[in-house]
């Protein structure tokens, strides 16, 4: 399987920077100045396409026709009322959603898996796979299955297609819920952008270009210096290992950070609000929490549409720690089609099940976000390190391109015994790189703490939010409107452009 990562214009590209994103949002305002709404619409789905088939029109018509199939059976599903036949039409669109997924993302993986088990030699096909399926298939899904519980009404084909592909969410997410996204398209202020959307639609996208290019892609050869060796057969050392493990650590970190704002300043130009996708999850005092800050829609769906449909904890502990099993291990197979997900999938899916039987045990505290007393802090740093070692070591499968190399790393975070010997990969001043961001990720607030005050990210999620509800305070550190703060954006987004020309794709574009 071959992902098609690069017919498409990334968000930290010169051309989507400087032409494309310009363009769409002149286009949109001067549609806007016309009281156009339904051309607004058509000119952003016209975007979309355009920027999904930058350079690989291959897969437009597929998502065309995708988008047609699930409004058809949409709308069938709202107005039929017979129950076998609105219940048909369910399972043939989940079955079409999920069988495009399968074909395109599993294929090979089913064929290569049943070669080693069988010790056939069934031939892998050449399969290349349509960047965002993962995504949008998840948004079909659930909107399939809101209609059929009478959640979602018929929309039409312009709102839906907008829905769908709205360029900013298309290939990485957030996973947009129909509710969120469409009644914003009906509502009088969406086609008339204000200069504050532009001012704080921009800040955060120039804060999430500063990410990827200045930290996200800096620390990124420092990861892939020790995870090569490990896939290379060599041994790595204890310092080694950790510094590594911890490198790609903060290097996912800062990548998806900066996808997910640049994703919701983007949307905010056009003057619509995405849903909160991130929020600082290395803050997470336990998994559960962890799960609440990290791919939040994701969670959010996975919540709704597997965990819950599969009974949930309705059905007593054992069946809700194995209903959580299930849900962690297609997550990790969701995020990539290979072992070393669904290993990673199978060790959240444990930490999951530890932490809910931990909290059984010792009871929910005041805090019942974490189940640890908020008076003792030295409990709270405690459970937070654990948390984050857990978090670092499961990272080390998702990173790692096969079992042995996997393993290679893990043994060298274990080999105390080698902390006394020399580091294999000094010179990459991997110790600086690694203090600094660990230090800015647990010391600096976020995006959304920054820009507290202009609502950055959908009202719904501000309720699951620990962060946004935390620092909603007089005098707390947030962005404004002023010459200093425009200083610093202006010097971060110096710092970015001038690093442009080392483009490279975010790491959630490959699921």
């Amino acid at each position: 399987m071959i992902c098609g990562g690069w017919g498409i214009m990334l968000f930290n590209s010169r051309e989507f920077i400087f032409i494309f994103l310009p363009l769409s949002v002149v286009g949109y305002l001067l549609l806007g100045r016309l009281n156009w709404r339904r051309g607004q619409i058509a000119w952003l789905v016209f975007c979309s396409f355009f920027y999904y088939g930058w350079r690989e029109l291959r897969f437009v018509p597929l998502l065309a026709g995708a988008i047609l199939v699930n409004f058809a059976a949409g709308w069938l599903l709202v107005t039929r009322v017979n129950p076998v036949l609105r219940r048909t039409i369910l399972v043939c669109g989940l079955v079409f959603n999920l069988g495009l997924l399968v074909y395109f993302k599993y294929t090979n993986f089913f064929l290569q898996s049943f070669n080693e088990l069988a010790g056939s030699h069934w031939g892998m096909l050449d399969i290349v796979l349509p960047l965002g399926i993962s995504f949008f298939t998840f948004q079909k899904i659930a909107y399939l299955v809101d209609c059929y519980r009478g959640k979602a009404e018929a929309y039409n084909l312009l709102d839906f297609g907008l829905f769908v592909m709205f360029f900013p969410q298309l290939i990485a997410g957030p996973i947009v819920h129909h509710a969120e996204l469409v009644p914003q398209f009906a509502t009088r202020r969406w086609h008339r952008v204000f200069l504050r959307d532009i001012a704080v639609g921009g800040t955060i996208f120039l804060i999430g270009l500063f990410k990827k290019v200045a930290l996200a892609d800096a620390i990124a050869p420092h990861a892939s210096a020790v995870f090569g060796a490990a896939a290379a057969g060599q041994s790595v050392g204890f310092a080694d290992a950790w510094l590594g493990a911890l490198a790609y650590t903060l290097q996912i970190y800062f990548d998806f950070s900066a996808y997910s704002d640049m994703a919701i300043g983007i949307a905010r130009l056009f003057g619509i609000w995405l849903p909160l996708n991130f929020d600082s999850p290395y803050k997470s005092l336990n998994i559960i929490e962890f799960w609440r800050r990290w791919h939040i829609t994701l969670s959010r769906f996975l919540r709704d549409y597997l965990y819950i449909p599969l009974g949930g904890n309705r059905k007593g502990k054992f069946r809700r720690y194995i209903n959580l099993m299930v849900t962690m291990l297609l997550g990790g197979l969701w995020h990539g089609a290979a072992w070393t997900f669904i290993a990673w999938g199978f060790l959240h899916g444990l930490y999951l099940v530890v932490n809910h039987a931990w909290r059984h045990l010792r009871g929910a505290g005041p805090d019942r976000s974490t189940g640890v007393k908020v008076g003792f802090s030295i409990f709270r740093l405690g459970a937070g390190a654990l948390t984050f070692v857990a978090v670092v070591g499961a990272w080390v499968f998702f990173r790692a391109d096969t079992f042995h190399a996997a393993k290679i790393v893990l043994l060298g975070m274990a080999d105390v015994t080698s902390l006394a010997g020399p580091m294999v990969f000094e010179e990459n001043n991997r110790l600086l790189w690694v203090g600094g961001l660990l230090a800015a990720v647990f010391l600096l607030p976020n995006t959304q703490e920054l820009m507290s005050h202009y609502k950055p990210a959908l009202e719904y999620l501000r309720r699951f939010s620990p962060s946004v509800a935390r620092i909603r305070r007089p005098g707390a550190f947030v962005w404004r409107p002023t010459p200093i703060w425009a200083a610093v954006i202006a010097a971060m987004s110096l710092a970015a452009f001038t690093q442009l020309s080392r483009v490279s794709e975010f790491i959630y574009y490959r699921f």
